[in-house]
């Protein structure tokens, strides 16, 4: 017995063995089985491509080994799933990846033929053999038919489909429906006909034998037979058949859109540089497909408008232009026209997208600065600032019409654009604090320190992008929009830089006609509001107030005439040497740039903002819907008595003081400087002090003073203006530095190079003088050296040796003026 137990011992533990390397033998089998599919499936480099926010295929660019092959969209047309399955495997839905039957019949059938004419793969075979690109050997098939196993077993037929749809060779470099559908069709494959659906279904099947263009014959044959195909099993019904019949063969491949080709160009290097820092696999995983927010009846309408106005632009040798156009709401970019796109003509430079490249912004950063002092309550929205000839560290501005004003309301200094106001501006707010203000507003092309850019900051001497100036305009909108959402506080996230890219299905709030939607303000209350914002509300909207009040090219003050005009705050601005022309404007609802120049930088005579640009900006909103006016922030002001003539807060000595409304940061504000009570004789005439008159004999009146130098020119541009009456003999009260005479140039420690003429001389300076009686002599005197007399135009031409120097003037009635200057040797 007991041997017969160790001999069943023995059996059992053979048994055991055979059994267990039986299963570690299939179980091998099966890891091998599961793990063979690669992942992913397909390697190949595929094309980039961008669509609208309707999905309007906007522009692509072929793959890297130069197919013509799209990356993974929409889902396979109904179409052409019944033509292919009709065509190539007739039992898709039925057999788990290969198909016996169609493999019995092509044996039979290549033993007849005496040669292989058919194949008998299925679809999901054919995806395995597209994905491995090996050739067709018996063992070849073997290893398809057990893969498209495995395929089945994870991937759904549609998706099987869909990568057979993606991976079809469909002719020449054309590789899947989408790319052959937009190459031989010029539209998605959800738009072709049956009869396009067709032709394209039997053209994987031989693609080098027949495509488009080669063997017409062949493919005609072969559409029609799918046809009546199709027709026989009622997928069509046979008029459909029959008239599709009719439909002509494509012809040779067409070109793709091009509606935006520098947002594609800009996509194609975002992705690249993303995909380089996510992984060094040149396939990477980032898709190469870019949904849009760009409208896409709006984007051509923008090329039509700038290819319109390139013609005229080009005559005076202005070859680029580009434009912008934001919605408010959400930052999105509804066009994108980088530059005029002309590729056969080399002179246009086509391949340049300006929209990103740093370019000088003219005065297009006025407003940004108007609006910041107001909200620190430097400024009320008329004060009165200086334009006059300005001289500051060596830096010396001029308006853009060599004229001055002596002083003008800060208001319309902005709608006038005036240059030396916006200097005087920026050095009292200083250039170190708004280079920081534009930075945390979103301009980030300021990569010097501020003293680089100095005071002409606010004059184009930075650079800026249109991407990066369209963004901060439209978030100061954004502020001023939701100022009753958000109940008087501020949202720092409404500052934001604009974007391109779409976001998931009804994220973004974007509707399919490339209009924002209306906002109900749902979730805002869930926002981090703060009690102050980068700017204040009641700054952005004197600013846009402000902008409102220029008059538009052509229009002159008519377009208040008509109802239907839209209501745009809007500013233009030129660059040093005419390089740039600039437009900008703002609604509620959009944020429009324009700029119009040179690509290479050469400047034009003539090339200006308001000619160049502005006519381009109003033919773009005149595409756009218009829409009621911001609201106007009255939580943020407040109504006080403001002087009529200065701007400032009134005094009792202000005459026709108006109540106004300003910033409530207004508050801070001095008092009118300008305002000042004087003492006349009886006669009204004459100033007098007590040391010639008794105060109960003289008349005291509120008198409107400006500065000698302001006075200069304000007074002739402003014939309501009274220059102060002159003392009476013996009245004069002056025994210091004189209160009726200012420099005008050189300001008092301003130091000088003069340089040497083309004869070899040194040459000179003009020194200038302002005097509030223009009729006054002045007495001219260099270092107590007596130079000569003025009279009326206070000028004289002198050359001073190096070093530092004084002047001293005099005039008749004794007032004196001194101050000192230094000239430079090199």
């Amino acid at each position: 017995m007991l041997r017969i137990w160790q001999v069943i011992q023995l059996r059992v533990c053979g048994l055991r063995k055979e059994w267990l390397l039986s299963g570690a033998v299939y179980f091998s089998f099966l890891l091998l089985f599961w793990f063979s599919l690669p992942d992913p499936l397909f390697r190949t480099p595929t094309s980039y491509l961008i669509e609208s926010r309707e999905g309007v295929l906007l522009g692509a660019r072929v793959a890297r080994d130069g197919q013509w092959r799209f990356p993974p969209g929409a889902d396979v047309p109904e179409k052409f799933s019944k033509a292919i399955i009709a065509f190539e495997d007739k039992r898709f839905y039925s057999h788990p990846g290969f198909d016996i039957l169609a493999l019995g019949r092509a044996f039979f059938q290549n033993i007849k033929a005496g040669s292989i004419v058919s194949g008998g793969s299925t679809l999901s075979m054919q995806v395995i053999r597209l994905s491995r690109n090996k050739p067709r050997t018996i063992w070849q098939k073997c290893l398809e038919i057990m893969l498209a196993i495995r395929l089945e077993l994870t991937y759904s037929k549609e998706e099987v489909l869909a990568l057979y749809a993606r991976n079809a060779p469909f002719g020449g470099n054309v590789v899947g429906l989408e790319a052959a559908s937009w190459r031989y069709f010029g539209r998605s494959p959800e738009q072709l006909s049956w009869g396009e659906t067709a032709a394209l279904a039997v053209l994987p099947n031989s693609p080098s034998l027949v495509y488009p263009g080669k063997n017409s014959r062949a493919l005609l044959l072969k559409r029609n037979r799918l046809l009546e195909k199709l027709s026989r099993e009622g997928v069509i019904d046979p008029l459909t058949g029959k008239l599709a019949m009719q439909e002509p063969l494509p012809g040779e491949p067409l070109d793709l859109p091009q509606r935006a080709p520098h947002l594609l160009t800009r996509f194609y290097k975002e992705h690249v540089a993303a995909a380089g820092k996510n992984s060094g696999d040149p396939v990477s995983a980032l898709t190469t497909r870019a949904r849009t927010t760009l409208s896409a009846s709006l984007q051509e309408k923008v090329n039509d408008i700038i290819g319109l106005h390139h013609r005229r632009l080009k005559a005076n040798g202005v070859n680029n232009a580009a434009a912008l156009v934001l919605e408010v709401e959400t930052g999105a970019a509804l066009a994108y026209v980088g530059n005029v796109y002309a590729p056969e003509d080399p002179e246009v430079e086509s391949y340049v997208d300006v929209i990103p490249a740093p370019r000088s912004p003219g005065s297009t950063l006025k407003p940004v600065l108007y609006a910041a002092m107001l909200s620190e309550g430097m400024l009320l929205p008329n004060t009165l600032v200086a334009d006059i000839p300005t001289r500051i560290a060596g830096f010396t501005p001029h308006n853009f019409d060599l004229e001055y004003s002596g002083a003008v309301p800060a208001g319309r200094a902005l709608s006038r654009s005036l240059n030396i106001p916006a200097v005087k501006m920026l050095q009292e707010y200083r250039y170190e604090r708004f280079h920081s203000l534009l930075k945390r507003m979103g301009l980030t092309t300021l990569d010097r320190p501020p003293g680089h850019y100095g005071l002409s900051l606010i004059l184009g001497g930075g650079e800026v992008s249109m991407w990066d100036l369209a963004g901060i305009y439209a978030s100061m909108a954004r502020v001023l929009n939701h100022q009753y959402d958000y109940s008087g506080r501020y949202d720092p996230a409404d500052f934001h830089a604009p974007r391109y890219r779409a976001g998931p299905q009804g994220e973004d709030g974007l509707s399919k006609d490339g209009l924002s939607k209306e906002e109900d303000g749902s979730g805002k209350t869930d926002k981090r509001l703060e009690k102050d914002g980068l700017l204040d509300a009641a700054g952005i909207w004197f600013s846009f107030r402000a902008m409102e009040e220029v008059v538009r090219p052509g229009e002159e003050m008519l377009w208040r005439q008509f109802t239907s005009t839209q209501q745009v705050a809007w500013k233009t601005g030129t660059s040093f040497g005419f390089r740039d022309g600039w437009a900008i404007g703002i609604t509620p609802r959009y944020v429009v740039a324009v700029w119009a120049g040179n690509a290479d930088g050469e400047g034009r005579a003539g090339l200006t903002g308001i000619t160049a640009a502005a006519p381009v900006l109003f033919d773009i909103f005149r595409l756009l819907p218009a829409a009621s006016w911001f609201q106007v922030p009255y939580d943020k002001l407040a109504r006080i008595p403001v002087c009529a003539r200065s701007g400032y807060r009134a005094t009792d000595l202000c005459t026709g003081a108006d109540s106004s409304y300003v910033p409530k940061a207004g508050l801070r504000t001095g008092p009118c400087p300008y305002h000042q009570l004087i003492h006349l004789d009886a006669s009204g005439t004459q100033r007098v002090t007590g040391d010639c008159m008794l105060p109960s004999a003289m008349m005291h009146q509120s008198w409107f003073v400006l500065p000698p130098a302001m006075e200069w020119y304000y007074k002739d541009r402003n014939q309501d203006y009274r220059p102060l009456p002159p003392y009476a003999e013996g009245c004069s009260p002056h025994t210091g530095n004189s209160e009726a005479m200012a420099f005008i140039y050189p300001s008092p420690g301003t130091k000088i190079y003069i340089p040497v003429e083309l004869n070899g001389k040194r040459g000179e300076t003009v020194f200038s003088v302002a005097h509030r009686r223009p009729a006054a002599k002045i007495y001219w005197h260099l270092d107590g050296e007596y130079l000569g007399v003025t009279s009326g135009l206070h000028e004289i031409a002198l050359s001073p040796s190096a070093g530092a120097h004084t002047i001293t003037l005099v005039d008749e009635e004794g007032e004196r003026l001194s101050g000192r200057f230094e000239i430079l040797d090199k």
